[in-house]
């Protein structure tokens, strides 16, 4: 409570006591809670440094503040805006609203990581009482505008403060906060925001106003009553209101600790301002919020006399600038009514023209109107009250509400035009539909008391006469008033006012000849063969994509591979709809090869990084960048995080981009790379020690076992001349026990390609699997087993072919055709690559023609003719030596490649090698089944 004496608001005081006294059961909680909120706007008044109570977004508030400007005409204005985005607001004159101001912080220290990234922004629309404060403090020569709410940092570590007690995770985001789109998971600035916190008396509030929701209840109560009353009128009702919401809020610790707090640290701000300027309070004016501005913390006023410690910002680095914004994001922002911001846009023009108070605005402003010039002139020294401003409550709460005259030619250009709007848009709508909608606009505002119909009842009216059982387009009848009465707008940050990235981007794009600024979606073609210039720009293209959200930069027609030089693309570009993502990117780096180096980077050396996603980093930063030192720098990390992971988890992809960067190196470096051979290296020796686990591991599946293996098969030739031992490998295909069926056939296929089993032999076991009616219901997955093969062995591809046959002929029915969906999704999922290989296979084996099936004899059935054996070798020696008998020059050309000196044993004439290989019949048989394979 005050101790200023009663005398201004005694009257208000009387009739309120006898009110509680009335109304009231127990009057003394009723009676202390009006006579507070009296002393609340008795102590604002009388403070010598004029408090300007506002609502965020209010047209009221604006008209109010535009005319007390020219009245007063301040030295100072104080504004409740965080204090660190004072050098943005200059910037406001480049861009058409609505803005948001925004601070961004990347990368954090002193918070948890997991906040990362940090966002505040404010918004700004032309209807704000904020907005007409900075166009007078900017425009006006003499006069300072000076920001005293908590800076960005601030905000996040109060907020932090309530999250260690309530939330370890960090602030929650609020419904409205996710659903706006411009503004993301940015935290807003509610400036003036003025809202009941008691759900209960909110609901009071619009059950007895008649209203569906808070923006319709504000828009009726407050907005019209207060939007032609005078500035002692206007200021005492908002200090009213403010002090009414801020007595009933329910006790939140965290949040009346925080509201406490910034009023503090505004207070505090405003007199070490007063007291290092010496200016007069009087010339001064605090703009707040009206929750804000009916304080009771004991610091208020320029006198008071305790003091407040601000603490020391953390070490993050914030980024500051300006994002364009919307209604929509707005309303979701505050917890508003679809459309009321709008609808508030649309109460703004109209109180303008009919007040006729000229509004401030930012000279140079986009949209502007440029018919005369006014010019600036000093600010005047504004007059010292000698006494406070009187009572003007008691005669505006006794008053009865100003009945406005039905504006019928409004409400019929509005009738028409929504029925020409639903019309265009599908509905069956007529004349007679735009005489309903009047006529039940003028009844639903005679049922709610009213007498002149609002925008929502003229909304209501129009849902109820037009919509009928579905919507025929995408727009309801709802939304289509929402766009008559103004839409969405979205506001556009200047080209001057973008970051040195932003403007980058746009100055290397400009040999498109494209409005880049421009919402919607602009196609761009490319044709590099004509115009080479343009192979910078198809760079820039390529990196928007990957940096920004889907839709800012999609190409249609076009592809960047490694190797490959594009000669002609095709773009679709929406960067003026994705502006605010591109902004951000400024807050990263000064040009968008260094932003994309940070984050490939970043991703690189993550704590979740594994060696897929690093290797992908690799192959982006020469797709993109081209930059060799990154490249083989990212692929250094690509090796010691193969080094320490102990899954197999991202074998597969490890698999394809090792192969796709070996064929890059191979096709354009004269040498590879060190750290592929490395990688090569070790990943050869790595995987060969997690083989024998991965075969047995339930948690790894047949197609990472499958990867694994065609790592090691395609690699062996490279990672042997690089010094490693293939008795690794055959070790650990040794030591691999399956249990499951399909990794079963996985090892056999191993076991071929390293020549530990024949074909032959494959073949039997594949026979008696069939012929077995116990092992006959699990065949199936012994053939996905060698589907998943064809990855490491590609060579068994007509082999696969006959087992599938071999199991479409000899399956029973009941196993056969559960079987089929499995193989389907096996291929689709896991092997989209290896169906080609099958089905080209298969149309090389199988006929061609329908009657030639019948007299067809599928290959592996047929009966091979016995080979020719040299005379000179015995028939025991086996088919393998007699292919060496009669190739002789094949055994020299060997000799002369493992570097023998001399000659060869001979047994016969003209048979070098004969006595060798009737020595040694194995190594001719092995050799034999090598070359069948291949």
């Amino acid at each position: 409570m005050s101790d200023t004496p009663a005398g201004t608001f005694e009257e208000l005081r009387t009739q309120l006591q006898e009110a509680a006294t009335t109304f009231a059961d127990g009057p003394d909680a009723l009676e202390g809670i009006l006579l507070g909120i009296v002393d609340d706007v008795d102590r604002a008044v009388r403070e010598p440094l004029e408090i300007f109570p506002v609502c965020h977004h209010s047209p009221a508030s604006a008209v109010a503040m535009a005319r007390r400007l020219r009245q007063k005409q301040p030295k100072v204005v104080y504004l409740e805006l965080c204090e660190d985005m004072a050098p943005l607001l200059t910037e406001l004159r480049n861009c058409k609203l609505p803005v948001a101001v925004q601070a961004f912080a990347a990368e954090v220290d002193g918070f948890p990581a997991e906040w990362s990234p940090l966002s505040v922004v404010a918004p700004i629309t032309e209807a704000s009482a904020e907005y007409q404060a900075i166009a007078y403090a900017l425009d006006t020569p003499g006069v300072e505008l000076v920001l005293v709410d908590r800076s960005s940092d601030h905000v996040f570590q109060w907020d932090s403060r309530g999250a260690q007690s309530a939330d370890p995770a960090g602030p929650d985001a609020s419904p409205a906060e996710e659903e706006a789109a411009l503004h993301g998971d940015a935290v807003g600035v509610e400036i003036g925001d003025l809202r009941p916190r008691f759900a209960e008396l909110e609901e009071h509030l619009l059950r007895h106003g008649r209203v569906r929701h808070w923006s319709e209840w504000w828009h009726q109560y407050v907005e019209l009553p207060l939007g032609d009353s005078d500035h002692d009128t206007y200021r005492q009702v908002m200090l009213l209101i403010g002090g009414l919401f801020r007595r009933l809020a329910p006790g939140d610790p965290h949040r009346v600790r925080v509201d406490e707090d910034r009023e503090r640290h505004m207070w505090t701000r405003m007199r070490e301002h007063l007291a290092a300027t010496g200016t007069d309070p009087a010339d001064c004016l605090y703009v707040c919020g009206a929750f804000h501005a009916a304080s009771r913390v004991p610091e208020f006023g320029v006198h008071g006399t305790d003091t407040f410690e601000i603490g020391p910002r953390s070490a993050t680095k914030w980024q500051h600038g300006l994002i364009p914004s919307s209604h929509a994001a707005i309303e979701a922002q505050f917890g508003l009514a679809g459309g009321s911001v709008s609808i508030a846009a649309t109460v703004w023009a109209k109180n303008v023209k009919r007040t006729r108070v000229e509004p401030y605005r930012l000279a140079g402003q986009a949209g502007a109107k440029k018919s005369r010039a006014r010019k600036a002139t000093a600010a005047a020294a504004a007059p010292v009250p000698a006494d406070p401003p009187a009572d003007q409550l008691s005669g505006f709460l006794r008053r009865p509400p100003v009945l406005d005259r039905l504006d019928e030619a409004e409400l019929l250009g509005w009738s028409v035009e929504i029925v020409r709007a639903a019309r265009r848009n599908g509905y069956l709508a007529s004349t007679a539909d735009a005489i309903a909608v009047f006529e039940t606009s003028i009844l639903l505002a005679g049922m709610r008391d009213r007498a002149r119909p609002t925008p929502y009842d003229f909304q209501d009216a129009a849902v109820t006469c037009i919509e009928k059982d579905a919507v025929p387009g995408r727009r309801d009848v709802r939304r289509l008033v929402e766009i008559m009465m103004g839409g969405d707008r979205v506001g556009q940050v200047g080209y001057d006012a973008l970051p040195p990235l932003a403007r980058d981007v746009h100055d290397r794009l400009l040999p498109l000849a494209l409005k880049l600024e421009q919402r919607g979606v602009q196609r761009a073609l490319l044709d590099m063969a004509s115009q080479p210039e343009l192979d910078r720009c198809s760079d820039v293209l390529w990196m928007l994509r990957y940096l920004m959200p889907p839709g800012a930069a999609r190409p249609i027609m076009g592809e960047r591979r490694l190797g490959e030089k594009p000669i002609q693309e095709s773009w679709d570009l929406a960067l003026g709809t994705h502006q605010r993502a591109l902004i951000e990117l400024g807050y990263e780096g000064v040009s968008i090869e260094q932003v994309l180096e940070q984050r490939l980077r970043r991703t690189a050396y993550g704590p979740h990084a594994t060696t897929a996603t690093v290797l992908e980093t690799v192959e982006d930063a020469t797709l993109f960048l081209r930059s060799r030192r990154l490249a083989d720098e990212l692929g250094t990390r690509a090796l010691e995080v193969l080094s320490a992971e102990r899954s197999v988890d991202g074998a597969p992809e490890v698999l394809r981009r090792v192969r796709r960067l070996l064929a890059y190196y191979r096709t354009g470096e004269p040498v590879l790379p060190p750290w592929i051979e490395s990688f090569v290296r070790t990943g050869y020796a790595h995987y060969c020690t997690l083989l024998p686990t991965a075969f047995t591991d339930d948690d790894a599946t047949v197609r990472q076992v499958a990867a694994m293996l065609g790592f090691l098969f395609s690699m062996e030739s490279l990672a042997l001349s690089l010094g490693c031992d293939r008795s690794q490998l055959e070790l650990a295909v040794a030591q691999s026990h399956p249990q499951d069926p399909s990794r079963t056939a996985l090892l056999w296929a191993a076991q071929v390609q390293l020549g530990h089993l024949s074909r032959a032999d494959l073949r039997e076991r594949c026979d008696a699997l069939l012929g077995n009616p116990l092992v006959v219901p699990a065949y199936p997955r012994y053939l996905s087993g060698f589907v998943h093969a064809l990855e490491p062995v590609p060579g068994l591809t007509d082999f696969v072919v006959e087992a599938v046959s071999n199991a479409f002929g000899r399956l029973p029915d009941p196993v056969l055709l559960p079987w089929l969906p499995t193989l389907i999704t096996t291929l689709r999922a896991g092997g989209a690559d290896l169906a080609p290989l099958l089905i080209r296979e298969a149309g090389r084996i199988f006929p061609g023609r329908l009657t030639a099936l019948d007299a067809w004899v599928p290959p592996w059935r047929a009966q091979p003719e016995p080979e020719a054996v040299h005379p000179a070798l015995g028939a025991d020696t086996g088919r393998g030596c007699g292919l060496l008998a009669a190739h002789p020059a094949a055994c020299d050309a060997v000799a002369e490649l493992l570097g023998c000196d001399g000659t060869w044993e001979t047994a016969a004439p003209g048979l070098p090698g004969a006595a060798l290989t009737g020595r040694y019949p194995d190594t001719g048989v092995a050799l034999e089944v090598l070359l069948a394979d291949v």
